[in-house]
């Protein structure tokens, strides 16, 4: 039975991990057990986080589970529909709302820092069997602050690797016996205040911006070695931040998906041919290959949008047009990641692009060694660089505008592809059925008036009666060109706006990054004017948050670039598949008219 509750009164969420409230909405829980007040679930708009207990009230009927959307089916808006209040219900003007709730507490056993992305279960492509068996996956990221020994920025061991830290040795007396890292001490304290106050933490271990390793970059607690190889640099382009440019630019076909077997045919499987053009060696990869792949990448890169993967099916995973689909969708895929400064030249990518389908050793060592990179959670933010330098420092008010513009522009554009995405879906599935019968209706209707014709037996009336019986085949073929045309058009739409409503899904959580980290300079500034803080503390915080600014700034040009070139380009082809529709249309109609000439 699923938990779910009603809001009984509107909630603004107000820190990093909350999710509003509105009133009467039906909300899914995660679990009934509240946590000093608060509760964790997601919301009818999707959004999943804490709010308080008190405002809401469980529902303990089973919650019905939406069909999954198909092509050429209606495509379900999404979310619980909100049910009507019950009489107990007061009007919110009658009943006030509770009084103040506290905050999430700071003991709960929450998730260690790393990605958040989860893998997603399911039947496709047997995940038990291969090499996942003997896969040793590395140890997530712990807790940095409390781990990690205390660096001072200083050269590494070996060329081309550096030892870099964010971590500041603490003065004598700047914390108090038994005082906890990262809380500030109560105000007041005389001399000795200023040294001790730091930025607090998140109360809500819950957020990304806690789980991506971006508060502890934030707050110095990152230190670890980074290789030349692993450094992700960011320029200043015409547009404002860059990531730089591949080198080295590359494209991957994927072709001839065939159906292949193993352990004596009693498994089955599809495997894709990869060709990149930098190598021109070919490979073949199944799903979970990709699925496994994208797990890493979604997991190192919390500021970098990792294009979602064709969604996974149970049954008919053999179909021709599931395969056919499906291979499109990877293409979409195989496009985004090539065309990504960032992610084509990842090692993990890399790996998975040219180790040698039949080397199984190799692939372990590579999918081992992708597992065990050290480079993640708040690690990850030491491989970005950044310009220096006039002009290299961001106005952190500007990049908060920016920012804010991008996420009203994200939620429009999310808005606008669902509507076009299910009114495509909606014409397609007339296409296929409605027009096509419509059409060859008209033309069986010719068609008996051809044989009704035929009954006169005159001579003269035969070159009518064939002409008209023509015109119902052109009639029936038409509604074949229209039942076979959305292939041609509208599925190639529908693939991008999944491809990008899947990059949609990821920019709240990179927003959420930037965002946590501007709250954190906010908080910092605050305790410098009030004499509480260090402004040396506060400039570093600064610089770190200019890094994770540098880097948003990067991925949403770059968003932006590529959106501009695949709609254009995909616009074109919209275009000029439905102009050779129509010119079919009018050539059937065409010589159906002429047969008349010689009547």
């Amino acid at each position: 039975m699923a938990l779910r509750a009603r809001a009984l009164y509107d909630f603004r969420s107000e820190n990093p991990g909350e999710i509003s409230l509105r009133e009467h909405e039906v909300l899914s829980l995660c679990s009934e057990q509240d946590i000093e007040g608060w509760l964790e679930g997601v919301n009818s708009r999707g959004d999943r986080g804490l709010f308080p207990a008190s405002y809401v009230q469980v529902i303990r009927a089973p919650a019905a589970e939406p069909p999954p959307p198909a092509r050429y089916a209606n495509v379900p808006v999404g979310g619980f529909e909100p049910l009507p209040p019950p009489a107990a219900f007061k009007p919110a003007a009658q009943q006030p709302p509770p009084e103040p709730f506290p905050p999430p507490p700071a003991g709960y056993p929450f998730p260690p820092y790393g990605g958040s992305y989860q893998p997603s279960q399911g039947s496709d492509d047997d995940w038990d069997d291969d090499w996942d068996d003997s896969s040793t996956v590395a140890d997530e990221p712990g807790s940095l602050g409390s781990s990690y020994p205390d660096y001072e920025a200083a050269g590494g061991g070996a060329s081309g690797r550096y030892r870099l830290s964010t971590r500041s040795e603490p003065s004598l007396g700047s914390r108090g016996a038994g005082h906890p890292p990262g809380h500030p001490h109560p105000p007041g304290g005389g001399g000795g205040a200023k040294s001790s106050a730091t930025v607090s933490r998140n109360l809500n271990r819950f957020s990304t911006f806690v789980k991506s390793g971006g508060e502890a970059f934030v707050l110095g607690e990152a230190s670890g070695f980074v290789k030349d190889g692993d450094k992700l640099c960011v320029v200043l382009g015409p547009r404002g931040p860059e990531w730089q440019e591949n080198p080295y630019p590359f494209q991957c076909s994927i072709e001839d998906p065939t159906k292949q077997t193993k352990f004596k045919g009693m498994k089955s499987y599809i495997a894709y041919k990869l060709v990149p053009s930098h190598t021109g060696q070919q490979v073949h990869r199944r799903y979970k290959h990709f699925d496994w792949l994208y797990g890493r990448l979604a997991e190192k890169f919390p500021v970098i949008s990792v294009p979602h993967l064709p969604e996974k099916q149970a049954t008919g995973r053999f179909e021709e047009d599931f395969i056919s689909k499906r291979r499109k969708g990877l293409a979409w895929w195989m496009d985004h990641m090539c065309s990504h400064p960032v992610l084509a030249q990842c090692d993990a990518f890399q790996h998975f692009l040219t180790c040698p389908s039949t080397d199984e050793k190799a692939w372990k060592q590579g999918k081992r060694k992708a597992e065990k990179d050290e480079m993640v959670g708040a690690n990850f933010f030491l491989t970005i660089s950044v310009p220096t330098g006039s002009g290299a420092n961001l106005d952190l008010q500007e990049v908060e505008s920016q920012v804010d513009g991008f996420k009203a522009f994200t939620k429009k554009m999310d808005e606008s592809a669902l509507q076009l995405n299910h009114t495509a879906n909606e014409f397609a599935r007339k296409q296929v059925t409605g027009f096509k019968k419509e059409y060859q209706k008209v033309g069986h209707s010719f068609k008996c008036l051809s044989q009704a014709f035929e009954l006169d037996q005159q001579a003269f009336s035969a070159g009518l009666n064939q002409a008209i019986a023509f015109t119902a085949e052109a009639y029936d073929a038409i509604g074949d060109l229209f039942a076979d045309q959305p292939r041609q058009d509208l599925d190639p739409v529908m693939d991008l706006l999944a491809l990008y409503q899947g990059h949609l899904a990821n920019f709240p959580d990179i927003i959420h990054v930037q965002k946590g980290a501007l709250t954190k300079v906010k908080e910092s500034k605050r305790h410098v004017e009030e004499g509480k803080m260090e402004l040396q503390k506060a400039e570093g915080i600064q610089e770190r948050c200019n890094i994770i600014s540098f880097a948003t700034l990067a991925e949403i040009n770059h968003f932006h670039k590529i959106r501009v070139r695949d709609f254009k380009s995909q616009m074109q082809h919209f275009l000029q598949q439905q102009i050779l529709f129509f010119q079919k249309v009018t050539q059937k109609l065409e010589e159906a008219l002429h047969k008349y000439d010689s009547v």
